[in-house]
């Protein structure tokens, strides 16, 4: 695999960023860790969502080189596992308050088999075809949160004040916490807790295809190029920042901020 154009930033600043790459010989994967949730933190350090990226990303450098999409979800779900055990939390309580969890997307391509597992929500272009694994709530909370926000704003509150405190995101923040509930239910992440194979996307890649485009969701649009890419996010922060018109999202752009989320490009060819 050939690395021809990549990009992480994070929402504020590197050092916070819950997203990252990693590329070798066998893998290319961007890993998205989940926004917390909670204040709650297994490592004093950092947020859960970037501590469970570095965990994937190192697990992601000791695997064995013929995995397929079952050894791969199989190994992360063991590694994270063992990661509590280490740090001695309790295991009973996460079972009931998954929002606790180390959690993550990631979006893996094999080189070896010619897939791109999705594991979470993520998306990418293969042979100019979109594809993505959204979680089945978000889109309607996003809704609900654009509803909210359309109303106060109606009722005198400004975008300014919103991007300093979201109130539509305070309104959908207790769904959002009660949706975690059904992680590795009805939708597949990463976070120790056996992941449902029926909820991972599996795309076989044609011999005739050379390249491919993984990217977390802190991409609007994804195109076929990282300036494209770009652009369009560019044009969405400019246009709708609070992300509740064009695009609509469960968080919008804070005063501050480089952009609505933390986002990862990967182009690579193979």
């Amino acid at each position: 695999m050939k690395i021809i154009e990549q990009l992480v930033v994070g929402k504020k600043s590197q050092e916070e960023c819950e997203d990252g790459i990693i590329v070798n010989e066998n893998l290319a994967a961007v890993i998205d860790g989940s926004t917390s949730k909670t204040p709650i933190r297994m490592n004093g350090l950092c947020s859960n969502g970037r501590y469970c990226m570095e965990l994937i990303k190192n697990c992601i450098n000791s695997i064995s080189s013929d995995i397929d999409v079952y050894g791969f979800c199989q190994y992360m779900t063991k590694s994270i596992y063992s990661k509590y055990i280490d740090l001695k939390i309790d295991v009973e309580r996460l079972k009931l308050h998954p929002e606790e969890r180390l959690t993550a997307s990631a979006i893996v391509y094999s080189s070896k088999l010619r897939q791109v597992w999705m594991i979470g929500d993520c998306q990418c272009l293969v042979g100019g075809c979109f594809y993505d694994n959204p979680k089945p709530y978000e889109q309607e909370l996003a809704e609900q949160r654009a509803l909210f926000l359309r109303e106060a704003i109606n009722n005198g509150i400004t975008p300014e004040s919103v991007s300093i405190k979201d109130c539509g995101r305070e309104s959908i923040l207790p769904e959002l916490v009660k949706c975690c509930r059904y992680q590795n239910v009805s939708y597949a992440v990463i976070d120790g807790f056996d992941i449902p194979m029926d909820k991972v996307r599996v795309i076989n890649v044609d011999e005739g295809i050379n390249e491919l485009v993984l990217a977390s969701d802190g991409y609007p649009f994804l195109k076929p190029t990282l300036d494209e890419s770009e652009a369009m996010l560019a044009s969405q922060l400019e246009n709708d920042p609070l992300c509740m018109n064009t695009f609509k999202a469960t968080k919008g752009l804070m005063a501050g901020n480089k952009s609505f989320d933390d986002r990862s490009y990967l182009r690579v060819g193979i």
